[in-house]
């Protein structure tokens, strides 16, 4: 039997709500990706980033998660910081950064309007998340950024909520890698003091010493 795919295809049609608002994009910024956004990174890698979903002006602009906007220049940056990318990160699919030991996805791989997936999207596309995390065979840590990513994580990996309760700064082994918690890097939790430049390194430093 054949693994399932890590990645849906361009014109995935699973979901009715999320194909009718990348259509309408496709329309106004016929240069945008406007399409699922691939998994970022080597699946040789040891470490996974989990985020929600593409940003409009984002990701799906660009085609790569987490780039074009801020949650991905503070994301990016502390990345670097830590030894996990190498290279100049200037917002565009190509300029040339490469990560290191690290791979970047979202729970969800459309856009969805005003960046809140339903339930049923999130689930439609839990099996994409499932087999990125199963094609990667050297996997010792995964971070989820925010709520809905870590609980989609969490039934990905097939453990309950209940076990496995969304905390930031908590980590709790998982099978053979270990699921670290943050609040998600975007502009709201950084302006607001949810998230500071401090606690988000402070992640990155116990995943550090966790994976050498």
């Amino acid at each position: 039997m054949n693994s399932p795919p890590c990645e849906p295809g361009r014109d995935c049609a699973a979901c009715e709500r999320l194909v009718a608002f990348r259509e309408t994009w496709r329309l106004r910024e016929p240069g945008w990706h406007n399409a699922p956004v691939p998994s970022f990174g080597s699946p040789d890698s040891r470490l996974l980033i989990v985020g929600l979903a593409p940003g409009l002006r984002g990701a799906n602009a660009t085609g790569r998660p987490f780039t074009g906007d801020y949650a991905g220049d503070l994301l990016y940056e502390t990345l670097a910081d830590f030894g996990f990318a190498r290279g100049s990160y200037a917002e565009r699919a190509d300029d040339g950064l490469e990560l290191v030991d690290c791979r970047v996805t979202n729970a969800v791989r459309c856009v969805p309007p005003e960046n809140k997936p339903v339930p049923a999207e999130i689930n439609t596309c839990r099996a994409y998340l499932s087999a990125t995390i199963a094609a990667m065979p050297n996997l010792r840590a995964i971070l989820v950024l925010g709520r809905i990513a870590h609980e989609s994580t969490v039934r990905a990996l097939g453990e309950k909520l209940s076990r496995v309760p969304f905390a930031h700064g908590r980590s709790q082994p998982l099978g053979a890698a270990t699921l670290v918690s943050s609040y998600h890097c975007s502009r709201y939790n950084t302006n607001t003091g949810v998230l500071t430049t401090e606690m988000f390194r402070a992640v990155f430093a116990d995943i550090r010493k966790l994976i050498g």
